[in-house]
């Protein structure tokens, strides 16, 4: 990922189509559980590559370029505001339960649904998420924590345990 970060820097273009090939999906999938709505999403998406490319002088490398770019995209859906995610239409067990599991996200606060959205869904460490939001390593810790217990005595939840007795 180094290479690439080096690349983009150096290149015009070509290697940002490259560069927003291999990130747009993983910040729209993130913009819109955070944001709710395709239309909103797509914007912050917009927001956060425009404002990459502006800075893409100050890019880091290595293992810091993931936490700067989910930290520019938190920050574009912060100023587009964050409601509920919005629920695919789709069937069945899985989706029973996966439309159980968004409601009860989008029921969370907004600063316990980023660290858990930037670490379930976009698979960050703590520590980068630490860094994406720009919060101590522990203040992260204690709102994902706070963010399972809650998720965790959410009634709407009750679905996912009956589809887990189904599958077996």
């Amino acid at each position: 990922m180094r290479q690439y970060a080096v690349r983009t820097r150096t290149k015009g273009p070509d290697e940002l189509d490259r560069w927003l090939e291999r990130w747009y999906e993983p910040a729209y999938r993130t913009a819109h559980l955070l944001l709710g709505g395709q239309g909103d999403a797509e914007e912050a998406v917009r927001q956060t590559f425009l404002r990459l490319w502006r800075f893409r002088e100050a890019m880091p490398e290595g293992d810091a370029l993931r936490p700067w770019v989910y930290r520019v995209l938190v920050s574009s859906c912060g100023s587009l505001g964050a409601a509920e995610p919005c629920r695919a239409p789709e069937r069945g067990r899985e989706a029973q339960a996966g439309g159980a599991l968004l409601g009860a996200l989008a029921a969370l606060p907004l600063h316990l649904r980023v660290p858990v959205v930037l670490g379930h869904y976009a698979e960050l460490t703590e520590r980068e998420i630490a860094l994406a939001v720009r919060r101590r390593a522990g203040t992260v810790r204690a709102r994902l924590e706070e963010a399972r217990q809650r998720l965790g005595t959410d009634p709407t939840l009750g679905v996912l345990s009956a589809v887990e007795r189904g599958a077996r």
